[in-house]
C-alpha cells in the first residue's frame, strides 16, 4: 500500500508563490506517476498536474505557465511550485499516485489527504 502526505499549503496573497510537496511511502513496486489534483468548494475536483516516472508533464490549462510539477523519484516526491497565484487557484490541493504493487502490470491509484491553499488579500 501508498501512503501520501502533503504539505506546503497555506494562504497567500495574490500574486505570490506557494510549494506543495507530496511524499510517497510504504510498500510498492513501483510509482509510474504523480499529479495534484484541487477541488474548490461547490465544484467537481480536476487535475492540476501530472508528471510520469519518465518526466513527461501535462497541466490544466488554467496554470500554463504558472504552475510547474517536478519528481524526484529517488525520494518518491512530487513538487507543485504556484507561482502568481489568483483568488480562483483557492482549493484544497490533493496528491495522487499511480502504483504497482508488484511485478504485474497492475496499477493502483492512491490519494493523500489535501492540503488547503487560500488565494487572498
Amino acid at each position: 500500500q501508498v501512503q501520501l502526505v502533503e504539505s506546503g499549503g497555506g494562504l497567500v496573497q495574490p500574486g505570490g508563490s506557494l510549494r506543495l510537496s507530496c511524499v510517497a511511502s510504504g510498500w510498492f513496486f513501483s510509482i509510474n506517476a504523480m499529479g495534484w489534483y484541487r477541488q474548490a468548494p461547490g465544484k467537481q475536483r480536476e487535475l492540476v498536474a501530472a508528471i510520469t516516472s519518465g518526466g513527461s508533464t501535462n497541466y490544466v490549462d488554467s496554470v500554463k505557465g504558472r504552475f510547474t510539477i517536478s519528481g524526484d523519484n529517488a525520494k518518491n516526491t512530487v513538487y507543485l511550485q504556484m507561482n502568481s497565484l489568483k483568488p480562483e487557484d483557492t482549493a484544497v490541493y490533493y496528491c495522487n499516485a499511480r502504483a504497482r504493487l508488484d511485478v504485474r502490470p497492475n496499477e493502483y491509484l492512491y490519494w493523500g489527504q489535501g492540503t488547503q491553499v487560500t488565494v487572498s488579500s
